[in-house]
C-alpha cells in the first residue's frame, strides 16, 4: 500500500458491526490534508438500518446537468441519472467508492457519511427532456450510487425524478438494493403500462448475517426479494441481479438466490463477479482483516484468479464477467440455472414510442 492510501487506523473494536461498511478513512488521493471521521453522536435509523456511531450529513451538488451519457461497450445502457454523490448503503466492495475523491474527501467512511444531495434533480431533469435533440431514450437509475438508498426517504429525488418521466413516458431502468421502491409502485406501474420500466433487485447473499456486515445499510435479503415479488405482481417487469459475486464467499449462493428470485416472480436474470478498483482494494482487505480474518487470503486469491492475477480487470468485454477457469465455472453455472428457472426466456426492450415533450403550459409538443 502506497503512503498516500495508508489507513488512518481506528479501533477495530470501535467499528465492528456498527452498521457501515468501512473500517476507516483513507486519505484521498487527490488531498493533501488527512480527512477524519466525524465522531459526533449515537443515531437511530430505521428499524431496517443498523445503530451507528457516525452521523450521516448531507450536503448540497449544485451539479448543472443531471442525465450523464456512457459510452462503455460492456454496460447496458447510455444515460443514466445518479440523484446522490456518495452512499449510505456503506457496501464494502462499492466501484463507486474512489469518486468521493474528487470532493477531496475519503472512499472510505467518509463515502457513506458524506452524501451530496442534487437537490435540482427533477427541474434539470425537466430541461434535458425538452431539448430538441432528445427524442425519448431509456435513462438508467443509477450509474453509480443506489439511487434508493436511505437518503430517498427524506429527500425523494428518484421519485420526483420518475414523476418527471411518467409526464414526458419516458422509458426508465432501474436496480437497487433497497425495498424503498415499493414506495413508486404506483408510478411504475403506469409506465409498466406503455413498456417504459423495467426493475432489478441486486442480490449479493441470502445470508442475513452476510448482509448485515457487507452491504450494512441495504435492504436484508427477503425484503428485497419480497420487493420483487410486489413489483411481479403489479405488473412491472423485474429481474435479479446477482451482483456481486465474491468468489470464496458468496459465490456458492448463485443457484439458491436465482432459484428464490425466480420463485418471488422474477423474470430476468444477470450477474457480475466482484471487481476493486484503486481504493476499494485496501478498504476490502482491511474489511476482510476484521469480519474474515480466516478466509481472506483464500477470498483474495479467488478473485486474483478471475482478474488476470490482480483485484481489478478495467478491460472492456472482461471487466464485467472476468477471465480463467474460474469465471468460467461462474459462467456455466449462471447459465445452467437461469436455464433451470426460466429466466431471460422471453426478449424484454423498452419503448420510447410513447414519448411526448411536456410544455410548461401542459401542451404537447410532438
Amino acid at each position: 500500500m502506497s503512503k498516500k492510501l495508508q489507513t488512518q487506523h481506528l479501533e477495530n473494536s470501535l467499528y465492528k458491526n456498527t452498521g457501515r461498511g468501512a473500517q476507516s478513512n483513507f486519505t484521498a488521493r487527490y488531498n493533501a490534508h488527512q480527512t477524519e471521521a466525524d465522531l459526533e453522536s449515537y443515531g437511530w435509523f430505521d428499524p431496517e438500518e443498523e445503530k451507528s456511531l457516525l452521523t450521516t450529513k448531507f450536503f448540497e451538488d449544485t451539479s448543472q446537468t443531471i442525465v450523464n451519457s456512457n459510452d462503455s461497450p460492456d454496460i447496458g445502457f447510455t444515460y443514466s441519472i445518479n440523484p446522490y454523490r456518495g452512499c449510505e448503503h456503506g457496501c464494502i466492495y462499492c466501484y463507486a467508492r474512489p469518486t468521493h475523491e474528487y470532493l477531496n474527501l475519503s472512499p472510505g467512511l467518509d463515502f457513506e457519511s458524506k452524501i451530496f444531495v442534487k437537490y435540482s434533480a427533477p427541474e434539470l431533469l425537466r430541461k434535458k427532456l425538452l431539448t430538441k435533440s432528445w427524442v425519448g431514450e431509456t435513462i438508467f437509475f443509477s450509474g453509480i450510487t443506489d439511487c434508493y438508498q436511505p437518503a430517498e426517504r427524506k429527500f425523494q429525488l428518484t421519485r420526483s425524478c420518475l414523476q418527471v418521466l411518467l409526464e414526458f413516458r419516458n422509458p426508465v431502468a432501474m436496480i437497487t438494493k433497497n425495498q424503498l421502491i415499493c414506495r413508486d409502485i404506483d408510478i411504475l406501474k403506469q409506465m409498466a403500462e406503455y413498456n417504459g420500466a423495467v426493475v432489478y433487485l441486486s442480490v449479493t447473499s441470502l445470508n442475513p448475517e452476510v448482509t448485515r456486515i457487507l452491504e450494512p445499510r441495504t435492504s436484508l435479503p427477503h425484503a428485497r426479494l419480497k420487493a420483487i415479488e410486489e413489483l411481479a405482481k403489479a405488473g412491472i417487469p423485474v429481474g435479479v441481479n446477482v451482483a456481486p459475486v465474491i468468489p470464496g464467499l458468496t459465490d456458492h449462493e448463485m443457484p439458491s438466490i436465482l432459484k428464490a428470485a425466480a420463485e418471488a416472480g422474477a423474470k430476468y436474470a444477470g450477474y457480475t463477479p466482484v471487481r476493486l478498483p484503486s481504493t476499494v482494494a485496501p478498504l476490502f482487505e482491511e474489511w476482510l482483516n476484521v469480519h474474515h480474518p480466516d478466509r481472506k487470503n483464500k477470498i483474495i486469491t479467488a478473485i486474483r484468479s478471475m482478474r488476470d492475477g490482480k483485484l481489478n480487470d478495467p478491460n472492456f468485454g472482461s471487466r464485467m464477467q472476468g477471465t480463467g477457469p474460474r469465471a468460467d465455472l461462474l459462467s456455466e453455472t449462471f447459465h445452467l440455472f437461469s436455464k433451470k428457472y426460466n429466466f431471460n426466456n422471453k426478449f424484454f426492450s423498452l419503448s420510447n414510442e410513447s414519448f411526448r415533450k411536456v410544455t410548461d403550459q401542459m401542451s404537447f409538443d410532438f
